[in-house]
């Protein structure tokens, strides 16, 4: 999208939420801010009158979730569960004011550790879970219920496939497609036993935990359904990047079940034969997830969650074991925690990395970003000359004599990667100056192997001259070592 339309729909926003804010007496407004995106297509802006309150403004182009989350906030409000009031709509029910809960979320609190003021707060939301399910579900409309109005077999498949195709194709892992949706059947029938009589809130996690004024708030969930209880307890505990301990785990499961026993007396031990499943069904719903807007939409924060969530994975392999229940999947699952590129890493994060890439244009794109920073530099090595086209060169790479012999004799290389240090020293040079943690660039070709592989090698041995101020990773994507 151009930036002259990003600019026009955004003033077209802005006059639309003016327009409803007008239409319920709203008045003084002193500055309507834009929110910073998430994961979904909803956009929010911030009003800020003159007195310095502030309601919240959403967008959202899908009519149907939007009267879902209409009619589950109304519902919830009149059980009194904390949730936070909608408090206009206009006739398209496109556009929404909503009660500011501020910027804090459960999720944040973790920054500082798990304090007892953090084990507290989930605690609380624990215990809120258990009402949410149990008296949210009590006339609940879930005709308006959106994409579905239960758990059952379609959405379940539609997450084990999301699974699928956004993860394991992708990394290119090895399965029998005929074998695996034998699992995935099997695996369907056997998350619907337990009783899908409860509210599922679907996305019961530390992010769409709010806290303002020392009390919890919750967001999202617009996407709930009737289910069984296992998935939102799994969704709160295994959440990836909040990497809860083990035992503080257990504790809160011990929490969850004697509070939900006040309310379901006996079901301590059909919830728990049937909740490891549950994590290994949200650990895949959530890998796909990542999958999607890490590796297709190339979101820097999701490729960030998948080693927690892999690690997750591992230690669910080593607690719970279904390689008898679900060979092909545990086979899948196995190649999973031993992908190489979400081992954990020792933190640099006291040095700027300067993370070098070769890779091929055709084959699999320009490498992804792991961090927060949406990319670097890209280096077109394809009006280089190509020692690929000389048979006697083609089998070998960039770091081979041949290869290398064959490109430092050409003037037009040396040019191009003059050029392209001379960028990258003044990146790096004002990095250095403020602070920053990671750069990346990345060099391609055709093929991947001969003149991206030559260029990165080279920018490696240029920045030597850096010394101990930054450190250097390389990867070669289409290259073994």
């Amino acid at each position: 999208m151009s930036f002259i339309k990003i600019i026009r729909l955004l003033k077209e926003h802005i006059h639309k939420i003016k327009a409803l804010l007008s239409k319920n007496n709203y008045s003084g407004i002193s500055d309507i801010k834009q929110l910073p995106l998430s994961g979904s297509n909803r956009i929010y802006f911030r009003v800020i009158f003159e007195n310095q309150e502030t309601v919240l403004a959403a967008y959202n182009p899908d009519v149907s979730e939007n009267i879902a989350w209409y009619s589950f906030t109304q519902h919830f409000l009149s059980k009194g569960l904390p949730v936070p009031e909608i408090l206009a709509r206009d006739e398209s029910y496109r556009y929404l004011l909503l009660q500011d809960l501020g910027n804090v979320s459960l999720f944040d609190q973790l920054a500082g550790g798990f304090t007892d003021p953090v084990k507290k707060l989930y605690t609380m939301a624990v215990l809120d879970l258990v009402h949410f399910q149990t008296k949210g579900i009590d006339g609940l409309d879930l005709d308006v219920a959106y994409p579905v109005s239960a758990f059952d077999k379609k959405p379940v498949l539609w997450d084990l496939n999301y699974f699928k195709y956004y993860f394991v194709k992708p990394h290119e892992l090895s399965f029998n497609e005929s074998k695996l949706e034998a699992d995935f059947q099997r695996f369907t029938d056997l998350l619907l036993i337990p009783d899908p009589a409860y509210f599922q809130y679907r996305d019961f996690q530390a992010r769409n935990i709010m806290i303002l004024d020392d009390k919890l708030w919750y967001i999202d969930f617009q996407g709930g359904r009737r289910g069984p209880l296992q998935y939102d307890l799994v969704s709160l505990l295994y959440q990836a990047r909040a990497n809860l301990p083990v035992e503080f785990r257990r504790e809160l499961y011990m929490i969850y079940q004697n509070e939900l026993e006040k309310f379901i007396p006996g079901s301590k031990e059909n919830f728990s034969k049937y909740f490891p499943y549950f994590i290994y069904f949200r650990l895949m719903q959530v890998l796909g997830a990542y999958g999607f807007r890490g590796l297709i939409q190339r979101k820097g924060h999701f490729l960030n969650s998948i080693p927690f969530a892999v690690n997750n994975l591992k230690q669910l392999l080593e607690d719970h074991a279904i390689s008898t229940e679900f060979p092909e999947l545990t086979k899948i699952f196995k190649q999973v925690i031993n992908l190489k590129q979400y081992e954990a890493e020792e933190s640099t994060a006291e040095k700027l990395t300067v993370s070098i890439n070769s890779f091929s244009f055709k084959k699999k794109g320009y490498p992804l970003d792991k961090t927060e920073n949406g990319g670097g530099f890209v280096f077109d090595c394809r009006s280089l000359p190509n020692p690929g086209r000389i048979a006697e060169l083609r089998n070998f790479t960039g770091r081979d004599k041949p290869i290398i012999d064959y490109l430092k004799e050409k003037v037009e290389v040396a040019q191009f990667l003059e050029n392209a240090f001379k960028m990258v020293d003044q990146s790096i040079t004002n990095y250095l100056d403020r602070g920053f943690d990671h750069l990346q660039v990345n060099f391609g070709c055709t093929g991947g192997q001969h003149r991206s592989v030559y260029s990165t090698e080279k920018l490696k041995t240029h920045l030597q001259k850096y010394g101990d101020d930054i450190i250097v990773d390389t990867e070669h994507h289409e290259i073994k070592d």
